[in-house]
């Protein structure tokens, strides 16, 4: 199923379709714009990012992949470019980084950054599954592929 197809579904009535399309980019937005500011901050920060990972027992020859992750699946999913497969990245990220980072329960403040990097890795499943949306390159890739002549080659 993908978001278009939610229209009037949930039986509350008909949610236009313009307002669904712009709902899901600013959705996607909120979404990317975490990744996209952590993924820059570890550029500036490098060295002390470096070692806090080592603090907690990752090694930092990781941390490029690290900020590629963020930095990249950020701006893939704010762009809306292999949606799909940035949002299951980026889920799987925000559950690792939970339980790496933020599993000390004890810990309110912890606690909460458990909690909430859960709750992120949930809003990217729910992208994964429906899609980006119509506002998207994912989108506009689909119909331009749509609208191109199929050639047949002559025997």
């Amino acid at each position: 199923m993908a978001i278009g197809e939610l229209k009037g579904r949930d039986g509350n009535g008909e949610f236009p379709q313009g307002l669904i399309d712009a709902v899901v980019f600013v959705g996607r937005a909120l979404m990317a714009a975490i990744f996209i500011v952590e993924g820059y901050g570890k550029i500036v920060h490098y060295s002390d990012v470096a070692g806090y990972m080592i603090d907690h027992g990752v090694p930092s020859l990781l941390l490029p992949l690290v900020i590629l992750t963020e930095l990249g699946g950020g701006l893939m999913t704010l762009g809306g470019l292999l949606t799909r497969w940035a949002a299951i990245a980026l889920a799987g990220f925000s559950i690792l980084a939970a339980v790496i980072f933020h599993s000390d329960g004890s810990d309110a403040g912890q606690a909460i950054n458990f909690q909430k990097n859960l709750a992120i890795a949930g809003g990217f499943l729910v992208l994964a599954a429906l899609g980006p949306g119509a506002w998207s390159l994912d989108n506009w890739r689909a119909r331009v592929r749509a609208r191109k002549p199929v050639s047949v080659q002559a025997n």
